[in-house]
Order: structure tokens, then C-alpha cells, then sequence
């Protein structure tokens, strides 16, 4: 009895065992799982940093216009003003260097803001790396 007890317990460990080609099959499974979530988050990681990007060309976009309403507006007045100690022509040039001068600063922190922003999604090649160590110790 038992040898028959022992035959059962032998089979039913058996059958909980999974097969080489079941853990394969998993092994799949998970991989794939995994990097349909490491594509997901590096879909949210630079949507995150497009939308930042966005930010500062509106603030570049804004920048430009205010130059321009700027020029437009402020030259009539501020030559005008200029006009009565100097010459017209030399109230003109001092006010249009002026707004040239707060225009290229405005501009030139956007470019500045802009080129810090690192469009590599760090995140994702981070989790990357480490699903890459996760399956190799898998695998062996």
C-alpha cells in the first residue's frame, strides 16, 4: 500500500509541474505583456515631455508677437517723445535697438528652456535594461 501511496503522490506532483514547453509558453507571455507596458509608458513619458516642449514654443510663439506689438505700438509713441530732444530719425533707432534688445532676450531664454528638455524617455530605457537582465536570468 505503500508503494501505491508513493506512485500517487509521485503523479500528482508530476502533474503539477509544468512542462518545458508551458514555461516557455509563460515566459512568452510575460515578455509580451512586458513590453506592451514599457511601450505604453514610453508613450506616456513623451507625451510628458512633448507637452513641456509645447509649453515653451507658446511662450517663443508669445514672445514674437509681444515683439512685434511691441515695435508696432511703442516706436510711434516712444519716437515721438524721443523727437523732442533729439532728432526724429535718432528717436527711431534708439527705440527700435531697445525693443530688439527685449526681444532677442525673450527669445533666446525660450531657445535655452528648449534645448534643456531631454527628449530620450530615460524611464522606459531604464525598465528597458532591466527587463533585458530580467529575461537573461530567465533564460539561463
Amino acid at each position: 500500500m505503500t508503494t501505491y501511496t508513493n506512485q500517487q503522490n509521485y503523479r500528482q506532483t508530476r502533474q503539477r509541474e509544468p512542462t518545458l514547453g508551458e514555461l516557455f509558453s509563460n515566459l512568452s507571455t510575460g515578455a509580451s505583456v512586458l513590453v506592451r507596458k514599457e511601450v505604453e509608458l514610453a508613450k506616456a513619458e513623451l507625451s510628458q515631455k512633448a507637452s513641456k516642449a509645447g509649453r515653451e514654443v507658446a511662450v517663443l510663439a508669445v514672445a514674437a508677437a509681444l515683439g512685434n506689438a511691441a515695435l508696432m505700438c511703442l516706436i510711434a509713441a516712444l519716437v515721438l517723445g524721443l523727437g523732442y530732444l533729439v532728432p526724429l530719425w535718432a528717436a527711431a533707432l534708439l527705440v527700435g535697438v531697445g525693443l530688439a534688445i527685449v526681444a532677442g532676450v525673450m527669445a533666446w531664454a525660450s531657445i535655452e528652456a528648449l534645448k534643456r528638455i531631454n527628449p530620450v524617455p530615460e524611464q522606459t530605457v531604464e525598465t528597458l535594461q532591466e527587463d533585458k537582465e530580467w529575461l537573461t536570468a530567465q533564460m539561463n
